[in-house]
């Protein structure tokens, strides 16, 4: 493989790096990283790569282009790099939603050139290039987007990639992408982003030192809600509709658990308990966590 160009390094961009330079994938990894602070980061850890300062000037030396920036960044990016694209570049990105930003790419990006979305299911509530790992890919999903302007050679080449960075791959629209991800992922952390403000205004009406009580409950969704608030504003902008639908959806069984419970219907909540309680084993089963209580903490 050629040189790969990544242009951000927070979580995602320096776990892919030093995933790259352990898997020695290629020669010469370049970074492009605007922020101050995360350029002194990148250099104080020593982190592998050859740290650049105009991205488009490694263009023609690059055949793989990562963007790891949050997706109000992308516009921005194939504008400045337009002119440097060449067909022989494969461009792909590991942003959380698809229909929008794909809009935004189909809209900027000049003729002839490909932009095949992936999106990796490896995130966590920290960010920086401190935080990154070089096993955060391992056995994760990384969904490809597969749409009428896809570039099939191109699909196939990042399918390798990603399993060479330990994923597992599968291909979807991005509307069936950003349907699910509504659910399983945007809808939860906006809820966790909920709960934490409510228990912050909670305490503030009643005066209680309310979070040094904090259960196991509030103290998991505080972790959820400790994510890059860019990057989430990002998804909940980009995929609106879907979560607005999602919304709709969460209180409206909401609302029936509030009822059940303003009643004492018990054969109703127990029922709703006990069938929302099996999502949990089927998640083990599928091997997306793992089988011990409080996610293993001791």
């Amino acid at each position: 493989m050629n040189n790969i160009l990544i242009i951000g390094c927070g979580l995602l961009g320096s776990s892919l790096l030093r995933r790259i330079h352990k898997k020695k994938i290629v020669s010469k990894i370049f970074i492009y990283e605007k922020s101050k602070k995360s350029i002194n980061k990148f250099k104080k850890l020593k982190l592998p790569g050859t740290l650049i300062k105009r991205p488009e000037d490694v263009v023609s030396q690059s055949k793989l282009i990562i963007i790891c920036t949050p997706m109000s960044e992308y516009k921005k990016i194939i504008l400045r790099m337009n002119k440097s694209f060449q067909s022989k570049n494969i461009i792909t990105d590991v942003g959380s939603s698809k229909l929008k930003s794909l809009e935004i790419v189909n809209k900027n990006l000049k003729k002839g050139i490909f932009w095949s979305s992936s999106h990796p299911i490896a995130g966590s509530e920290v960010s920086g290039p401190e935080n990154g790992k070089q096993n955060l890919f391992e056995n994760k999903w990384c969904v490809l987007i597969k749409g009428k302007r896809s570039n099939k050679s191109h699909l196939k080449f990042l399918k390798s990639f990603w399993n060479k960075m330990g994923s597992k791959t599968i291909e979807m629209t991005p509307d069936k992408h950003d349907k699910i991800f509504s659910i399983t992922s945007h809808l939860p952390h906006l809820i966790a982003y909920n709960l934490v403000k409510s228990a912050q205004d909670f305490e503030k009406k009643q005066k209680y030192d309310l979070l040094k009580y904090s259960a196991g409950g509030l103290r998991d969704f505080s972790r959820i809600a400790a994510s890059n608030e860019i990057m989430w504003r990002d998804i909940f902008f980009d995929n609106r509709t879907n979560i607005s639908k999602a919304i709709n959806l969460f209180i409206k069984n909401l609302k029936s658990f509030k009822r059940d419970i303003s009643l004492k219907n018990n054969k109703s909540i127990l029922k709703k308990l006990t069938q929302t309680k099996k999502v949990r084993s089927k998640i083990i089963q599928l091997k997306q966590d793992i089988n011990k209580p409080d996610f293993g903490r001791d």
